[in-house]
């Protein structure tokens, strides 16, 4: 199989050498790996690709070699932690996933929830009503109903839940994540607009040497106000839940913006635009932008970019009240529509591939709105935005 591997590697253009390939063998060999499937791709990827341009190849090669590796059964009997904390969640075959019945719509849901809380007066673990662990109940952790509301739960395993009664932290994303290539650098150099504004303080040479030279040879210095770029940029970024997927990625955008764009601005929602935006995810609660005030403080000649990757529940568009952490006045899709009518220049950059978009309700709807200017976060991608915007 290792060897295998090593072959794959070379045939798929990635520079592994033999010294390379004995060198991980000897790590392995150390117990660097242990019986863990992710420490042992970290390895491998670590001792065997010396450019990051080959990342993708070696994964491809990885994932045909190593299909199914997964990490062997009991063989120690020290049990994870997370493990113990979860004993009551419990593993559904397709026929009972089948049997499920969400509850119909969001008020039913809310409302249940109401009578749960006012019945229920003990610790529940199981079962399809109460407010618990593991089970079909709509309401509690580690459960598995289509349609709830996730209380008490580290993170997201589904995706489906109606509303979130915790608290979430979120992280900002970092705007100085070194990038492994630079075309994503100069695709978002075309997003601008040079004029020559401020003071005069550089050097005219054109002029400069026609001047000298009508002035008998004595150097005559003239000076002109300076290039740059005045296209202002606005980037609202969709933060936590399942952008969590695609934070490096995004990262990677926001970096490069950062270097590239000099006026640029940000600020981050959460699934959808609602009434309100922040700048800091750690104060999401306390320094909040409301969205109206966005809209004043943003002429119609920035160009807008969202950056998400609408999935979400159609209610959360269509309702009010239907977003998962908040009581919202009105629908998210009425503030979508208010940001295109408020900025003609916009476009949505989505990071799930194009050819997935149709398999969610939420991406449609989105794309609807902003009439079809909704790109996929590749290169290519972020060409056709930079195209759009200008």
């Amino acid at each position: 199989m290792f060897l295998d591997f090593f072959q794959g590697l070379r045939a798929a253009g990635v520079p592994v050498t033999i010294t390379e390939h004995l060198a991980w063998l000897e790590a392995l060999r150390a117990g660097l790996a242990g019986l863990d499937p992710e420490r042992f791709y970290y390895l491998a990827r670590a001792a065997l690709v010396k450019d990051e341009r080959y990342i993708d190849r070696f994964d491809r090669v990885f994932g045909h070699v190593f299909r199914g590796l997964d990490a062997p059964g009991e063989l120690t009997a020290d049990i994870p932690e997370a493990w113990l904390r979860r004993l009551a969640e419990r593993l559904f075959d397709p026929n009972e996933l089948e049997r499920l019945k969400a509850l119909g719509s969001l008020d039913e849901l809310l409302e249940a929830l109401r009578q749960r809380l006012a019945e229920q007066q003990e610790r529940h673990e199981g079962g399809s009503r109460w407010i618990g662990t593991g089970g079909t109940s709509p309401f509690g952790a580690y459960g598995a109903n289509p349609f709830g509301i996730r209380m008490g739960q580290h993170a997201s395993r589904h995706r489906r839940a109606a509303k979130v009664w915790d608290q979430r932290e979120f992280r900002d994303f970092a705007d100085d994540v070194e990038l492994g290539t630079r075309q994503l650098k100069v695709a978002l150099r075309g997003l601008r607009k040079l004029a020559r504004r401020g003071h005069e303080d550089e050097l005219d040479l054109p002029t400069t040497i026609r001047a000298t030279a009508r002035n008998a040879g004595w150097l005559d210095l003239q000076w002109q106000r300076t290039r740059e770029n005045v296209l202002r940029v606005l980037l609202v970024l969709d933060v936590g839940g399942s952008m969590d997927d695609h934070v490096r990625r995004v990262e990677e955008l926001f970096s490069a913006a950062r270097s590239e764009l000099k006026h640029l601005d940000h600020v981050y929602f959460h699934n959808c635009l609602y009434e309100r935006v922040w700048k800091d995810n750690h104060r999401r609660h306390e320094l909040v932008t409301p969205t109206e005030e966005l809209f004043r403080h943003h002429d119609r000649e920035t160009r807008v970019v969202f950056v998400g990757d609408a999935s979400m529940g159609p209610f959360e568009l269509t309702h009010a009240g239907g977003s998962v952490e908040h009581w919202n006045e009105q629908p998210g899709v009425s503030w979508l529509r208010r940001a295109v009518a408020a900025w003609p220049h916009t476009v949505w950059i989505n990071p799930i591939p194009e050819d997935h978009w149709t398999w969610t309700p939420s991406i449609g709807m989105v794309r609807g709105v902003f009439e079809g200017r909704m790109v996929p976060l590749t290169l290519s991608g972020v060409e056709r935005a930079i195209d759009l915007l200008t």
